[in-house]
């Protein structure tokens, strides 16, 4: 019986990461294209397509640096108690995605997944059960683990995709500075290049941070006994982000690509292709990041280097309360559920 209860345990965790998943696709993937598609170098249908596809290869080909980095964060061992918080933290994090998704506030997948996490664990186990890093930051070995880890490199990540956007849209300009309008034909096809490849990048950023948590519920169930993620579960994971992406996150993308700077073609290439060589950096490093609040970044990036004063600084201060509020809200929703689990459902 205690078997066939893991099993149920099982199935749920996989069902609700699927659909986390999915909100994760209307939310992160909306604005991978959301540049591109307010400087008319694509149809909202053919970037949706783009992102799509070259988002779930992301998701087929990613590897497990980043999914290490997340799983670490819950210091408990597997088990049946470990399942219930992985679908609380879950819940939790779907909540916060459909009310940011339902009103367009641009708030981080990412954030949400960890801040579910924290809550949680810590309503389960207390705050040991958790990771923070900080001992580690500050030790002699000065490693950089779980929440600091996590921290660090959400909040470094859009600067760095500021400052490389900042960057190449200054060395683009002087290049630049004598072409033809007719440059813009060139510069847009150059954009489904760059979009694949920033699509590509964020599914494999993304993908792994709930891969991760599936590989750790298979191993509570005794299923695996290892973190290396099975391809089916790759290839669903990557079908149902698909499926969010071509569902699309409207009014995240016009947040995106309409209310932050006037967009030409050369902004969003430019912006693309910092968020791109962000996420990748990242994905690398094991970090997990927000694709859009990087991409708010590079957009930002190259609006600061050709007229700052006119870009709309409002939605990065939306932004920055979002990362202030993700978190928390997300932990308080995971406590209540892991809390109406514990007492009333299992």
């Amino acid at each position: 019986m205690v078997l066939t209860g893991i099993y149920w345990l099982l199935a749920i965790v996989i069902v609700i990461a699927l659909i986390f998943t999915l909100t994760n696709g209307l939310h992160d993937a909306s604005s991978v294209v959301a540049t591109m598609i307010a400087c008319k170098a694509a149809s909202p249908v053919q970037a949706v397509l783009i992102v799509a596809v070259f988002g779930s290869l992301g998701v087929l080909f990613s590897g497990n640096q980043v999914a290490d980095t997340v799983s670490a964060i819950v210091k408990l061992s597997p088990g049946i108690h470990l399942i219930h918080i992985l679908i609380a933290s879950i819940l939790g994090a779907v909540v916060w995605n459909l009310i940011t998704w339902k009103i367009g506030i641009p708030s981080s997948s990412t954030h949400a997944l960890i801040g579910g996490l924290v809550g949680a664990a810590w309503i389960a186990n207390g705050s040991n059960s958790i990771l923070w890093g900080v001992s580690e930051l500050f030790s002699g070995n000065h490693q950089l683990v779980g929440i600091m880890k996590v921290i660090v490199s959400l909040i470094l990540s859009p600067v760095l995709g500021f400052v490389i956007a900042y960057v190449i849209q200054k060395i683009s300009a002087l290049l630049l500075r004598n072409a033809k309008f007719s440059i813009n034909g060139t510069i847009n096809k150059l954009q489904w290049i760059v979009a694949a490849a920033l699509a590509f990048s964020h599914g494999s950023n993304d993908s792994q941070k709930i891969t991760g948590l599936i590989s750790l519920a298979l191993i509570s169930a005794g299923i695996m006994h290892s973190h290396a993620v099975p391809p089916l579960i790759k290839i669903a994971v990557g079908l149902v982000m698909f499926i969010g992406t071509a569902l699309g996150g409207w009014k995240i993308m016009k947040t995106i690509g309409n209310k932050i700077y006037d967009l030409r073609p050369i902004h969003s290439l430019n912006s693309m292709l910092s968020s791109g060589t962000s996420i990748l950096l990242a994905t690398f490093t094991g970090a997990p990041v927000s694709t859009t609040h990087v991409v708010v970044g590079g957009i930002m990036g190259v609006g600061s280097a050709d007229e700052y004063r006119m870009v709309n600084w409002n939605i990065g201060k939306e932004i920055v309360t979002a990362w202030f509020i993700t978190i928390p809200c997300s932990a308080i929703a995971a406590a209540i559920v892991y809390f109406l689990m514990n007492g009333r459902i299992f």
